[in-house]
């Protein structure tokens, strides 16, 4: 799951048309896997809710989850786009698909790659000696450049105290802000109107030697933000700061700070993975995704090994399904990087294209340790955030909700924040859905009667982190919080996982032969088990 952060597109768009010829395929820059012979016929077509959900075990997608720990452990601990583990996890996902009988499709792009090589510092040298905390005051802005700078602070058309809607300080702005600016000061800036990219750019024009960048000021904006500068890859040191910092640098005038970052950036190739049923309408195609990397501090157990491995096998359970509508599996690289694979996919399809795919269904942390089951609200009725998805999501997020009150599960929306996989097809007009158990949100009291857990805490404590792994504990994990939180394997619940396995198979399934309430179209069929008939739709009890 991508923080909340400025979104960017990747470079060097390469058309996919996964229906071309190989040659096409090649010509446009992508690698084309395929095997001529399937599976044994002696294995099952799992052509139905009910048989898909039998074949898709927790024990299976959990063995995968377990490859993915390893690959990370073979690659110095991670598998973020852009590194050895991020192509060694894409390299198992293609070659379980092959050994399948799937049509495999490597789409390559390029994105900017940023890693923090070391903890930055921020201190206030006079009038007062202080030093802040990493983390709790201030963090490095991502794409910011190296540097080690004591200086002046110098405020940038400030707005102290700030107004009353958020949203509306101009500090840096524009150029003009910086009229008189010295060179060499360090840029004191506020979070307002403009993107954070524009503020750093026009610092550094106007000869800044770093830049801090704080939050605006209002109720809801005074805590340390993780902000982006977009891959502009500026030379400067820039930082994110809270309102209390920003306001100590900026009273009194004269003000003396050091701020010191160690990064790194560059514009990397990373891939998505594809994977297609031979059999279905090609001009009503069902997409169901998740986003195959993780960020660079650890392996991503939970975030997003384990709706990768669910779909894995989801996918590898209906290698003998012959459904009505093509179903497109897909892994999405640069996830955390700015939804960058998902966003470089869609604007690369044509309207065609984009006419073909009847729907897209995400998964995006599917079995957070101290999890609820949430499921993207289609159709805003909790009136909360963003609004509706584009029409047919409100019929998706009934089909989710189906299958949990089916087993008499709790579960409550969840908001189309931007921050997954989903974004890019939404803001195409294609209906979107999908399932997400939680990250850095605290699990509220009555959300703890509903699923039980631990109040007050994270719906995943090791969200981004070292201890996102198949050891939390021992690698940095609160022992006492991860007592509490019922049956784990690793940094995932069990039974959270299982449940949602099951809610993916569920809708994978219904949609590959029937999405008409979603948009309106049959797909008459002759496998059997499914179609159109009522029974379809109609979920599963919990065996």
């Amino acid at each position: 799951m991508r923080p909340d952060r400025i979104r960017q597109r990747g470079h060097d768009a390469v058309r996919r048309r996964p229906r071309v010829a190989v040659a096409c395929l090649a010509a446009c820059g992508l690698t084309v896997a395929l095997t001529s012979a399937g599976p044994a016929a002696a294995d099952p077509n799992n052509n139905s809710p009910r048989k898909l959900e039998k074949a898709v075990t927790v024990d299976g997608v959990l063995e995968h989850l377990d490859r993915f720990q390893a690959i990370a452990d073979a690659n110095d601990g991670t598998r973020a786009s852009g590194t050895p583990g991020y192509d060694a996890s894409a390299d198992y996902v293609a070659g379980q698909l092959e050994a399948a009988g799937y049509e495999v499709t490597r789409q390559e792009f390029e994105f900017p790659f940023f890693q923090e090589l070391s903890d930055a510092e921020l201190e206030q040298v006079s009038p007062d000696e202080t030093t802040y905390e990493l983390g709790e005051d201030f963090l490095t802005m991502e794409f910011s450049g190296s540097g080690d700078v004591t200086a002046p602070v110098e405020g940038v058309d400030l707005v102290l105290p700030p107004g009353d809607e958020p949203n509306t300080s101009t500090s840096g702005c524009e150029a003009a802000d910086f009229a008189g600016f010295t060179e060499g000061n360090i840029a004191l800036m506020q979070r307002g109107s403009c993107a954070f990219a524009t503020k750093a750019a026009n610092a550094t024009d106007a000869g800044a030697a770093a830049a801090v960048i704080f939050n605006e000021g209002q109720p809801e904006r005074t805590d340390t933000f993780a902000g982006t500068l977009g891959g502009t890859m500026p030379d400067i040191p820039v930082l994110a700061a809270s309102f209390s910092v920003g306001a100590d640098l900026a009273d009194p005038e004269g003000t003396v700070a050091r701020v010191r970052t160690d990064t790194f950036s560059e514009t990397r190739t990373t891939e998505n993975v594809f994977a297609e049923t031979r059999h279905g309408r090609t001009d009503n195609v069902v997409m169901a995704g998740g986003h195959l990397d993780s960020v660079l501090d650890g392996p991503g157990y939970h975030d997003n090994g384990s709706a990768s491995a669910a779909l894995l096998e989801v996918a590898l359970q209906m290698r003998k399904v012959k459904p009505n509508n093509q179903v497109r599996f897909a892994w999405w690289g640069a996830e955390e990087s700015g939804l960058v694979g998902s966003d470089h996919y869609v604007a690369n399809l044509s309207e065609q294209e984009i006419d073909d795919i009847a729907l897209y269904i995400n998964f995006d942390m599917i079995g957070s340790p101290n999890y609820q089951f949430g499921i993207y609200d289609g159709d805003d009725s909790d009136g909360e955030g963003a609004g509706p998805g584009p029409e047919g999501s409100a019929e998706i997020e009934k089909v989710f909700e189906a299958f949990f009150d089916g087993r008499d599960l709790p579960h409550e929306g969840t908001d189309f924040t931007g921050r997954s996989d989903y974004g890019p097809f939404i803001a195409v007009g294609i209906p979107a859905g999908g399932l997400f158990t939680g990250a850095e949100e605290l699990k509220t009291p009555e959300q703890v009667e509903r699923y039980g857990g631990v109040a007050s805490e994270q719906l995943d404590p090791c969200y981004h982190a070292v201890c996102d792994s198949s050891t939390p504990v021992a690698d940095g994990a609160d022992p006492a919080v991860y007592a509490q939180l019922g049956e784990l394997h690793g940094n995932v619940n069990v039974t959270a996982l299982d449940v949602n396995s099951d809610a993916v198979a569920n809708a994978v399934i219904n949609f590959a032969f029937d999405t008409s309430a979603v948009n309106g179209e049959r797909s008459p069929g002759k496998s059997h088990g499914a179609g159109n008939s009522e029974d379809a739709l109609s979920p599963e009890p919990e065996k």
